[in-house]
């Protein structure tokens, strides 16, 4: 059995969240959080307020999506991204997912097309932390490119996600708070790319089984140390 070291939050008490820290997970264990992540989205989907325990659906303003399809193709509908129907609910804006079309950008990528939506407003499973599954790659400085040293990080991911049945995953890239907004929020962008478009032409996961997002610095790990490494983070979520 192969382990790899995931970051996952645990709770301590209902009180006390224990920091970030490394664990050893098996495959089995990985598959059974996607499967939590997966009835969260669910249950989230189908209540009145977009939440559910674990996980609050929350819309997000100007994110760009990305998608991988074979040749020059769109991809399917049902396999893009997350659109809003949004309600307020007690002051967190959170909404059902719904599909909408990426902008095709022309990028060949060898086995497929890169597809990013024009930036837009989104839907963001905020996950609690004993649900997410967090992988820190160290990217070079500046750079969105994956050196060879970093991909046993996602071998084993690629194996887990390989053999689900889940239908949809999105790849989402974080900052820390270092530099501008807007840096940030095309950084994380590329990074999170980057990491789909491994899975896809390394792994051989079906480009529609994958988007990638880009928030930037929007969901802090570490609020208290906005410039900590855990912030700096590519998070793997089942949507379906």
């Amino acid at each position: 059995m192969r382990y790899i070291p995931v970051l996952v939050t645990a709770f301590l008490s209902a009180a006390m969240v224990a920091p970030a820290c490394a664990q050893e997970l098996t495959d089995a264990q990985l598959l059974e959080l996607f499967n939590k992540q997966r009835d969260a989205f669910r249950a989230a989907r189908e209540s009145t307020t977009g939440r559910t325990r674990g996980l609050t659906l929350i819309t997000v303003d100007d994110v760009a999506v990305a998608t991988e399809s074979p040749g020059l193709s769109q991809p399917d509908a049902g396999e893009a991204s997350a659109g809003v129907s949004a309600t307020d609910t007690g002051g967190v804006t959170v909404g059902a997912l719904s599909p909408l079309s990426p902008a095709q950008t022309g990028r060949d990528q060898g086995l497929g097309t890169q597809e990013t939506a024009a930036p837009q407003q989104v839907v963001f499973g905020s996950l609690a932390p004993e649900l997410q599954i967090n992988v820190h790659i160290r990217f070079a400085f500046d750079s969105a490119a994956l050196s060879s040293d970093q991909l046993p990080q996602l071998e084993q991911l690629c194996t887990v996600m390989s053999g689900s049945d889940i239908e949809l995953f999105r790849i989402v890239g974080h900052t820390d708070a270092s530099g501008s907004f807007e840096y940030n929020e095309r950084l994380s962008q590329l990074r999170a790319e980057e990491v789909q478009r491994y899975l896809v032409r390394d792994c051989g996961i079906a480009p529609g089984r994958l988007e990638a997002v880009g928030l930037g610095e929007r969901f802090l790990a570490d609020e208290v140390d906005p410039k900590a490494a855990e912030n700096r983070r590519v998070e793997f979520q089942a949507l379906s």
